[in-house]
């Protein structure tokens, strides 16, 4: 293991153990060399790496100090490893994010909020409105209100660590489901229906039906995405 390795695990051995908490200020770069037994080059190179996964942040003039901690920011970096899926490798994300967004559903049909709920449905209300007005062909629009529907409900699902996995996984799959829209004829049409039955079953705090209908509905969406050509899928 490299010395600035060290460097990284000393300071999350430091905040597991309770030595430093979210919002903290790192000891002086001298102090803090000197507790790791590093240099102070090594201890800068970890504390850069530590910053990359959003563990500490470096405030010019001020230190560093440890981050809130929030788990959005600390699987934030799960979303590039997604994004560099672009030889039909993406097929297990889509899987994994099908099973974590059931249950999400299922989750937030008794927990989430009459205002969470209206404001799902002054989305897909505004979807339906394109639609009945003939304009289905702004596709990154309906991708925009694909995922702020989704992450309302992962958000009310009443576990942190689920909605961010969520968002890591939903928001970086933008360029497949691109690809279906143009090439799948009424896709956003049934995508809108299957929401509004997703949220149909969130108004009635139904938890199984929730699970269901999201189901459903991302086992569609992942089933279609299997058609997704490799060449498409990269550009």
């Amino acid at each position: 293991m490299s010395r600035t390795d060290d460097v990284v695990a000393g300071i999350k051995r430091m905040i597991i153990d309770g030595d430093l908490s979210a919002g903290d200020r790192l000891p002086v770069e001298k102090d803090l060399a000197e507790a790791l037994g590093v240099s102070r080059g090594s201890l800068r190179e970890g504390v850069r790496a530590l910053s990359i996964l959003g563990i500490v942040d470096t405030r010019q003039g001020d230190g560093t100090y440890v981050t809130s901690l929030d788990p959005a920011r600390l699987l934030a970096p799960m979303g590039f490893v997604v994004e560099l899926q672009g030889d039909g490798s993406a097929q297990p994300f889509h899987a994994v994010r099908r099973i974590l967004e059931t249950e999400a559903a299922a989750l937030a049909a008794t927990r989430i909020t009459d205002d969470a709920l209206a404001e799902a449905r002054a989305l897909l209300d505004g979807v339906a409105g394109t639609l009945e007005g003939g304009a289905a062909d702004d596709h990154e629009q309906f991708i925009e209100v694909d995922i702020a529907f989704h992450r309302i409900i992962a958000r009310h699902s009443g576990n942190p660590v689920l909605a961010a996995l969520v968002e890591s996984l939903a928001s970086r799959t933008v360029r497949e489901r691109l690809w279906r829209g143009l090439h799948e004829e009424g896709v956003e049409g049934r995508t809108h229906q299957e929401h509004v039955d997703i949220l149909t079953a969130l108004s009635s705090r139904d938890p199984e039906a929730a699970r269901i209908r999201m189901a459903n509905h991302l086992l569609g969406v992942e089933q279609s995405l299997r058609s997704v050509p490799v060449d498409d899928e990269q550009t």
